[in-house]
């Protein structure tokens, strides 16, 4: 027997049955809405009233929204349309919010969804330290987070969620250039223990003696990013080298202060390190070098 599906409305041919005729939570819900995108629930909402309240009810449940699945540059309305009956989600990405979202765009949200596990910020410049206290005082079970490019960021901000993140394991701190080693020191201090995966690429504040404290601190600590930290040298790496057993990945592009001899006891352990030892990248100057060969001079 052949079944055939009708959203809603007009006649109904014998044997057809309506699409919203079947179980919402047993069938709809789980089956079919959350395998539709996003940016469709936008549309499908518009169908009829029927349909937005089926949508409205899939959105109250969500575990994981992340704003790329909307739209490249999700505006301010379809934001607040989509959360504002979230109150279970477990992820929560809104980079492409960054060139509007603020305190009171987010803050309402956090404080609905306490369950939060993996929060990502990056970029979002108009948010202020109320949004990263809101986040550490109503979600305590925060694991993930990101605050890539975020320039507010300063060291208050950062002791903030030190005191009152305990599960925090992922944090990155790409360019948030206000904070310096003795914010650093405090979270290591702090939070060492759990952290895993930490960034602090592109900040020329932080040195030797941040390094060094996470490395002391941060025993499970196995992928750290030191990209372009101008004022981080080889002492900084050998603690990492004595101190981080577990260390998996090591970023020190553009760090010209770090030498090799540093680095040479943990390629030995087969941590993965984005700079080339100098004798392959002799040998790469020298293959390069041989591939120009017909157009070199040799004669003395």
């Amino acid at each position: 027997m052949e079944l055939r599906m009708e959203p809603s409305g007009g006649e109904q041919e014998p044997g057809a049955v309506r699409l919203l005729d079947l179980p919402w939570e047993d069938v709809l819900l789980p089956h079919i809405l959350s395998r539709v995108p996003l940016c469709q629930l936008l549309q499908l909402q518009r169908v009829s009233r029927a349909f937005r309240a089926l949508v409205q009810l899939h959105l109250a449940g969500l575990r994981r929204f992340d704003a790329a699945q909307v739209s490249p540059q999700i505006p301010r309305a379809a934001f607040a349309w989509l959360l504002r009956d979230a109150e279970g989600l477990q992820e929560l990405a809104l980079a492409p919010c960054h060139d509007w979202l603020s305190d009171e765009d987010l803050v309402p949200v956090l404080a609905r969804n306490p369950q939060l596990r993996s929060v990502a910020l990056a970029g979002c410049g108009q948010l202020s330290r109320r949004a990263l206290g809101a986040l550490a005082e109503g979600c305590p079970r925060l694991q993930r987070l990101s605050l890539a490019h975020c320039d507010w960021v300063d060291g208050l901000a950062l002791r903030g969620l030190a005191d009152r993140c305990p599960a925090l394991e992922e944090l990155d701190l790409t360019a948030c250039r206000q904070l310096k080693d003795e914010a650093i020191v405090y979270l290591a201090q702090r939070r060492g223990a759990g952290l895993r995966s930490l960034s602090l690429a592109v900040n020329a504040n932080v040195g030797d003696a941040a390094v060094q404290e996470l490395a002391r601190n941060c025993p499970e600590l196995e992928h750290l990013d030191l990209t372009g930290c101008l004022r981080v040298g080889s002492d900084g790496v050998r603690t990492l080298a004595e101190y981080c057993p577990a260390l998996r990945s090591l970023r020190v592009r553009h760090c010209h202060h770090v030498a090799e001899p540093s680095l040479s006891r943990l390629r030995k352990r087969g941590v993965d390190i984005d700079v080339e030892p100098p004798l392959h990248q002799a040998l790469v100057l020298l293959q390069d070098m041989a591939g120009f060969a017909p157009f070199v001079n040799l004669q003395v």
